[in-house]
């Protein structure tokens, strides 16, 4: 390898650091458009909003804003990728998460519905993503109570904890218990299945997880963390036993193209549609409502799913009654500390129920940032009685 290669290489190898200012900045501009898309969509979800027709003026939001950004060309003359990172999924009550249906699908927002938004953007393949959930409400200003102002409240508080838990030498094991006692302070459940994915560029699902809640099913290798990394910190909590099952297969419309498989596909559609999609979206989930030729991608789609070139996001259910709320922040660890740089803010929320655990209590009491002065002070120490 010539000089000139080991060069290129080390300077791809750095882009994926927070340690570039670069990369840093491209992050928070994402950001940027993902809370002026999540802020948009809250507004959009009034009673009887039609819930695709929130989806695709979303989605379109964010290709707008996503277009007027970067427009410069970078250092070797190409343009700067950019766009949507996971189209914009809206999930009623016991639906967990991932419901961005077809087009001709007539679900509406109704009165006291617990609603979940979903939804992220990309620059030059540096991700932002984020879930908030609200309760819709014909007097939006109206306090939030009951079961569902007990599991809203548990899980934003929940992101809170485990943000705080994500400094530097953390362990992502130690996170899942914390969880599971804010839960029960508010009476609900922490969902199992739900994974918080490291993101790299143009990866929004790496290998190192956050598990919210261990089960026989869902397993994970230990993982610590370090600085200059980057989360998908994504929690789930239902007033129901916490675990969502697929009630109709057909209700699935948001795929990614699973990058490790390969087959001559053989079907003339199959071909068309996974054609279509490694051209407009060849590392980025999609839902199939964009594909030119909706009949035509629904039969090649087959074929696809059943050699796994595609990897799908199920939607979950719990049972008939039972609320979920869903959060999801994109956190940067920093070397001062850790940084929320996708949130919007909370609707009034009046419960009862209160944490009394101590230590939970003082964990989120505690500061998102590091105390480099305490750490100085500790090393000079140890220097002097060296």
């Amino acid at each position: 390898m010539s000089d000139n290669d080991m060069s290129d290489a080390e300077e791809e190898e750095q882009e994926l650091d927070l340690s570039v200012p670069d990369v840093v900045t491209k992050y928070k501009a994402a950001a940027e458009i993902t809370n002026l898309a999540l802020s948009f969509a809250v507004s959009l979800c009034t009673v009887g909003a039609r819930v695709v027709e929130v989806c695709d003026k979303v989605d379109a939001f964010i290709a707008e804003k996503t277009a007027g950004a970067f427009n410069k060309k970078n250092n070797k003359g190409e343009k700067v990728e950019k766009g949507l990172a996971f189209p914009a999924c809206v999930s009623i009550n016991g639906c967990v998460c991932h419901f961005s249906p077809d087009a001709e699908d007539k679900t509406t927002i109704a009165e006291g519905d617990v609603v979940k938004l979903d939804m992220g953007c990309h620059i030059d393949g540096f991700i932002a993503v984020a879930a908030h959930t609200l309760v819709a409400q014909a007097d939006p200003k109206a306090p939030v109570t009951g079961p569902a102002a007990n599991v809203v409240q548990a899980c934003a508080t929940a992101v809170e904890a485990a943000m705080r838990m994500m400094k530097p030498g953390g362990k992502a094991s130690a996170v899942g218990p914390v969880l599971e006692k804010i839960a029960s302070a508010y009476g609900v459940n922490v969902v199992e299945g739900v994974l918080s994915h490291q993101m790299k560029r143009f990866v929004i699902d790496g290998n190192k997880v956050i598990l919210s809640k261990s089960s026989p099913e869902c397993k994970t290798d230990e993982a610590e963390f370090l600085e200059n990394e980057v989360y998908a910190l994504d929690i789930a909590m239902s007033t129901g036993e916490g675990k969502p099952k697929v009630l109709d297969e057909k209700e699935t419309t948001v795929y990614k193209r699973a990058l490790d498989k390969e087959y001559n596909l053989k079907m003339k559609a199959s071909r068309y549609v996974f054609s279509e999609i490694n051209k407009k979206f060849p590392t980025m989930p999609f839902t199939m409502r964009v594909m030119e030729d909706a009949g035509r991608a629904k039969l090649g789609l087959v074929e696809c799913l059943n050699h796994e070139l595609l990897h799908p996001y199920p939607v979950l259910h719990e049972k008939s009654g039972d609320l979920v709320a869903h959060f999801k922040a994109t956190v940067l660890i920093m070397p001062n500390g850790v940084d929320r740089v996708t949130n919007v803010a909370l609707q009034t929320v009046e419960t009862d129920k209160k944490i009394e655990d101590e230590e939970v209590n003082k964990l989120l009491q505690s500061s998102l940032k590091t105390n480099k002065k305490k750490k100085n002070k500790k090393k000079a120490a140890e220097k002097m009685e060296e």
